[in-house]
């Protein structure tokens, strides 16, 4: 029965998801359940792709990224895909009317980080659309569940939150992105001369964001609400512990929340929830 086969590619989607982010698996689960596999969905497709990219150095990336993008456009045309993520994927997209352009849009900027880009202000703003604001807009697409006037009234937002979660995500990985794998995101910048000044800069543009993105976030269906605030409260956790974080420090090491402080900021932003009535 097919149906066996959905149920075991939403479970490949999900492991996915729980392997790679504790931060994100939790906010799903706080989402309401008949949203949860289209959202997994979404996730293992990112991450595949993001994992080839960043990871498999030791095999050829551009003809790994071509496979794949073929295959998920194989697998919406077709409507089936015996990759068990791909399969999930294109459920998700279906159901909920993921425009194409979207996932244009994500595959293009994975495809730019095959190659060593000096980023301008402009090849910035394209990078941060295809790899984080446009699977906001995803995710949105099954938040707002088909209704496309709410979904018109919060893309910036979603935009905005996909943006400041990239962004800490680029000084979180500053290490890595620049002594491993040669990239450097942030335009106009030598990272020689990287210091506190820059990153004042750089944490001052996500603060606003997060500030915009919050705004979007109070308007969210409520199947949808706490498990969003959730995941932008784990980013702010982490925004701030990287605020606090000399830029000497994030260049030599990963600044990190815990697992055991990601589970009281759970329980913490539940309360707040609860008694702002958020």
């Amino acid at each position: 029965m097919k149906k066996l086969f959905d149920e075991l590619s939403q479970h490949v989607s999900k492991a996915t998801t729980q392997k790679y982010s504790t931060s994100f698996s939790l906010g799903i689960l706080a989402l309401h359940p008949s949203i949860r596999p289209a959202i997994y969905g979404i996730y293992g497709f990112v991450r595949l792709a993001d994992e080839i990219v960043d990871s498999f150095h030791d095999y050829d990336k551009a003809v790994l990224l071509k496979r794949l993008t073929e295959q998920t456009y194989q697998a919406l045309d077709e409507r089936i895909a015996l990759n068990p993520i791909l399969q999930s994927f294109q459920e998700a997209v279906h159901k909920y009317a993921i425009d194409r352009s979207l996932i244009d849009q994500f595959l293009h900027s994975m495809e730019m980080d095959l190659n060593k880009i000096d980023y301008n202000s402009d090849l910035y703003k394209e990078y941060i659309l295809g790899s984080a604001e446009v699977v906001g807009l995803m995710c949105l697409k099954v938040f707002t569940e088909g209704k496309q006037d709410q979904y018109e009234e919060l893309k910036p937002y979603a935009m905005k939150l996909g943006s400041a979660f990239q962004k800490v995500n680029f000084l979180r990985d500053l290490k890595d992105d620049y002594h491993v794998l040669g990239r450097t995101y942030f335009p106009n910048i030598e990272m020689n001369v990287f210091d506190n000044r820059i990153k004042a800069q750089i944490e001052s543009e996500i603060a606003a964001e997060f500030k915009e993105a919050l705004v979007g976030i109070k308007m969210l269906p409520a199947a949808s609400k706490f498990g969003v605030y959730l995941a932008y409260r784990y980013y702010l956790c982490l925004f701030n512990k990287i605020k606090k974080s000399s830029a000497e420090r994030i260049l030599k090491e990963r600044v990190r929340v815990h697992n055991g402080q990601k589970l009281g900021l759970a329980m913490t932003s539940y309360l707040q929830y609860k008694i702002t009535a958020l």
